[in-house]
């Protein structure tokens, strides 16, 4: 029976394990059956992604499924002949990972959202909240590649709104409480959350922090608003026909899975 690695280098999300699954369903695979499949998450630890490839080549898998940019670099790293295929939210050839878009060469394929919603995400965020003159954008400064990318784009769109913008960095939970702690002494009256999958794992902390420091927030995926954050806004991964979307908790819209396209 052929094996297949999954690779994340954030928290175990059923939803997302769900989809994959119904994936390899809808083309003639069943998990247990005629495929088997191991499951390997890094927790936000991204120095535990060359380890972890490692596991997954010692066990001899067939392909290897990354999600993030941080993986996909782990992986190609390790393996120059099993095929390695991936979700990212970045251009993959600006980072090295492919040739190109229509020939991608070498081991390596995937799906690419390319665009770019950090700077909609402060859009929505400043309609929300037109008062708000200072914002700040917290990302994770170990996942170089989407740090880049979030940064620069919500530094243009807060020029153009006339915002003041900070950045905090945060790679651990202990970071995750300063930069909050930062928030409050900047005075920023709103938070953009870069999309990460460390993020994703610490979401309940992250929104438990915006809640008591009364801070308006705007998060890359729908599980932050499930989890009681103000809003997200981002592709909708279990459902590859909902590529964006403004989702709401139950507190302001009466359904925690509102989808305003």
């Amino acid at each position: 029976m052929p094996v297949i690695g999954y690779l994340d280098s954030g928290s175990p999300e059923p939803d997302r394990v769900a989809a994959f699954q119904r994936g390899l369903n809808e083309t003639g695979y069943v998990e247990g059956q005629n495929i088997a499949v191991e499951y390997l998450w890094a927790q936000g630890r991204y120095d535990r992604l060359p380890g972890l490839v490692a596991d997954l080549i010692g066990r001899q898998v067939t392909g290897i499924v990354a999600r993030g940019v941080p993986t996909v670099q782990a992986a190609k790293a390790a393996t120059a002949t099993i095929p390695i295929v991936f979700t990212l939210g970045v251009d993959p050839v600006q980072f090295g990972l492919v040739a190109s878009l229509n020939r991608p060469g070498g081991n390596i394929t995937g799906v690419v959202l390319l665009a770019e919603l950090a700077a909609k995400r402060l859009d929505l965020l400043h309609e929300l909240i037109p008062t708000a003159s200072i914002v700040a954008l917290l990302v994770n400064p170990t996942n170089t590649a989407n740090t880049e990318v979030q940064t620069t784009g919500l530094r243009d769109a807060a020029r153009s709104l006339q915002l003041q913008l900070h950045i905090l960095p945060a790679s651990s939970a202990s970071e995750i409480d300063d930069a909050f702690q930062k928030l409050v002494e900047l005075r920023a009256s709103a938070l953009v959350v870069a999309g990460d999958p460390f993020f994703t794992s610490r979401r309940a902390q992250i929104v438990a922090r915006a809640a008591r420091h009364a801070v308006p927030a705007i998060y890359a995926w729908r599980e932050f608003a499930a989890a009681g954050g103000l809003m997200s806004y981002g592709p909708d991964l279990a459902d590859g026909s909902r590529l964006t979307g403004l989702t709401v908790p139950l507190t302001l819209l009466g359904r925690a899975d509102e989808v305003i396209e």
